[in-house]
């Protein structure tokens, strides 16, 4: 019998060696008062896996794990001074650094064979969320005058369905200011919706060999150069396709190249969506079809909202907070790439919810993965001769 729980299985995917590397470069052991960056770590994870609800929870949920914890690096459960104290104290940026680390071994791992779109090109779908805070325990999180957040925003892998970059700011920076520092892979395409409509932004992007394939906004002023030819029956939600030139003086100085610009009918929702692109070689379909694909980043912000514990805070202070949603994202994509490697066809929900049943039960992960509804196999069938007087 595996004398291994669930969640030791788990924690031992993860690379120790690249951690303490981190650990070393951001001196984060300094100041341990006997909790090390890696229990720290394992602590924030117990916190999503289990969906603790405060450092109590913590604390409580790893000391029933007595006996176990030395095979997740531990030597102890944190009391729940020490766990609040390391939340307010030690470095959020150890663990935003580790996750781009587990990022490049995990994160190929948790890649999804993409059939959709034959282009050569490397689809980023860039969005960002908001995180609602109560502005009178979360003084810093700036927003509105009675509300506090935080906003996330993400540079989402269409091949993974990963977060490539993650920049936090308070609630009200805009959704284009927090897009400037996002990497720039040329010869990629970036999809984003009509907040992402900055013509600055957009001609770095140009600049930097980057496509783009954006939601214009309805006062968008412009002058039609070529109209290009519809597909003849087919592709018959593509209402137009043009070669266009910005005319606004403040616009056309931003961005003073040529545009095309592609409408589409959304039959879902009973709309007309006009997008405008730098790339000119692609198809209407492919354009469409590309700005389709954005929903899925909606689809991840909704699953780290309702499956991973970022909704609420069990920390108040700026460095709890980002510690909490560095670790969820840690989070997800170690359940990406468990969810990728099972045989079985795990929803993302069910998966959580049956890891967080069986958190510290010692069963085979990867059997378990493959075959979670496994049948116990009946006795075999004792005869027994019976007795003639």
């Amino acid at each position: 019998m595996l004398n291994i729980t669930l969640f030791s299985q788990i924690i031992s995917k993860l690379d120790k060696s690249r951690f303490k590397k981190l650990v070393n470069s951001h001196q984060s052991d300094k100041h341990q008062k006997g909790f090390t960056s890696w229990s720290h770590l394992v602590s924030m994870l117990f916190c999503q896996f289990a969906n603790s609800q405060s450092v109590r929870d913590i604390s409580n949920g790893l000391r029933s794990a007595t006996g176990n914890l030395n095979h997740l690096g531990m030597l102890k459960a944190p009391s729940k001074s020490t766990l609040s104290y390391q939340n307010k104290n030690r470095s959020w940026e150890l663990f935003r650094d580790y996750y781009y680390v587990l990022l490049e071994s995990l994160g190929q791992q948790a890649q999804m064979k993409r059939t959709k779109f034959k282009i050569k090109s490397k689809i980023f779908l860039l969005d960002a969320t908001t995180i609602s805070l109560c502005l009178s325990l979360f003084d810093w999180a700036k927003y509105k005058t009675k509300k506090g957040a935080v906003k996330m925003h993400t540079l989402l892998d269409y091949d993974g369905h990963l977060p490539a970059y993650v920049n936090i700011t308070d609630g009200k920076t805009t959704d284009n200011k927090g897009a400037h520092d996002i990497p720039l892979l040329k010869g990629s395409v970036i999809v984003a919706d009509r907040f992402y409509n900055d013509f600055a932004l957009l001609n770095v992007w140009d600049s930097s060999g980057v496509y783009f394939v954006i939601r214009h906004k309805n006062n968008m002023k412009f002058k039609t150069i070529k109209e290009l030819e519809l597909p003849k029956n087919r592709h018959q939600h593509v209402l137009k396709d043009e070669i266009i030139q910005l005319t606004g003086n403040k616009t056309k100085e931003k961005y003073p190249r040529k545009l095309r610009r592609v409408a589409l009918w959304d039959d879902k929702n009973k709309q007309t969506i006009e997008i405008i692109t730098n790339q000119m070689s692609w198809t209407a379909n492919t354009i469409t079809e590309l700005y389709k694909a954005r929903w899925e980043v909606e689809i991840f912000f909704r699953d780290i909202k309702q499956q991973l514990h970022i909704k609420s805070f069990i920390g108040t202070t700026q460095n709890a907070v980002m510690i909490q949603i560095w670790t969820a994202l840690i989070t997800i994509l170690i359940l990406k790439a468990l969810k990728t490697q099972a045989k079985h066809p795990w929803y993302l929900s069910n998966l959580v919810a049956f890891i967080r049943l069986n958190l510290f039960v010692k069963v085979n992960l990867h059997k378990w993965l493959d075959n979670p509804f496994q049948k116990k196999q009946p006795p075999p069938n004792q005869y027994i001769q019976g007795v003639l007087f």
